[in-house]
């Protein structure tokens, strides 16, 4: 058989889990399933052995192993899903294999949210949600991943009425330091409150950063500084103080209250 004939096999693959957390609640809220090799090798030595023809099945098959493999694991939160738009267009059924998978294993569509890289869809937002309609209409949420970095503007939201949007890592890095960057957060925060979309800061590394963007009303964050992924498993996550926390001084100790009735039996004694 001559080489072009052969099928080539997908790459085995795994997942990492890495928590999205709510710093008022102080809560795990979802889990994002990101791929890995079968030894916890990173995403692009996967997608670098994954033919083009073969890319929007092997996005297909990708998202049922990530439900089976969270379901092992007992997850009780939102499970986030990576999806390329163009798996959709290419196949319009092929959430059904997501949707089937999350139904054998047990897990509520309502806890399956689909994230969207924004530089994906934003040329054909409004058809891609046109596509997705039905899905969501089950309860399936969406997410724009990456927001920020494809200056598509708010008019994206108005027609992709996202769930949720998590801020790219780009505009994240230094914000505490950038004047600019820290006017489009502000703007994209205000715009999403109205709109009523939940606001992630994905890629936050330091509590300079986390500090700044707790003082705009965030609550939702995503990155190392609260957790890495883990490998086939949900990490322990760390809630960190923000600056103005860490320099408050630590309580003074309050002594024990004496117990009442050691109090009184003092008291007749004397």
């Amino acid at each position: 058989m001559s080489a072009d004939l052969r099928v080539v096999a997908d790459p085995a693959f795994s997942f990492a889990f890495q928590p999205i957390v709510d710093t008022v609640a102080r809560e795990v809220v979802a889990w994002e399933a990101l791929i890995r090799g079968p030894w916890d090798e990173p995403a692009w030595q996967v997608f670098n052995q994954i033919s083009p023809l073969r890319l929007h099945q092997f996005d297909q098959t990708a998202r049922a192993a990530a439900v089976a493999l969270a379901t092992r694991l007992e997850i009780d939160r939102p499970l986030h899903l990576n999806f390329l738009p163009q798996s959709l267009e290419s196949y319009p059924k092929s959430v059904l294999t997501t949707l089937d998978a999350a139904r054998q294993a047990g897990l509520p569509l309502q806890r399956l949210v689909l994230e969207v890289p924004e530089s994906l869809i934003v040329e054909h937002a409004a058809h891609f949600a046109g596509l997705l309609k039905e899905y969501r209409a089950l309860g399936v949420r969406l997410a724009i991943d990456d927001f920020g970095t494809a200056h598509a503007g708010l008019n994206l939201l108005a027609d992709l009425e996202p769930d949720q949007i998590k801020l790219d890592m780009r505009l994240i890095r230094g914000i505490e330091r950038s004047g600019p960057r820290q006017a489009i957060v502000r703007a994209i925060r205000l715009g999403c409150f109205e709109l009523g979309i939940d606001v992630v800061a994905e890629g936050v590394e330091t509590v300079a950063e986390y500090s700044w963007l707790a003082e705009q009303n965030i609550r939702l964050f995503q990155g190392y500084l609260f957790a890495r992924p883990a490998f086939e498993a949900f990490p322990p996550v760390h809630f960190p103080q923000t600056l103005e926390q860490a320099a408050l001084p630590p309580p003074r100790p309050v002594a024990p209250a004496r117990p009442v009735a050691a109090a009184r039996a003092k008291n007749q004694r004397a």
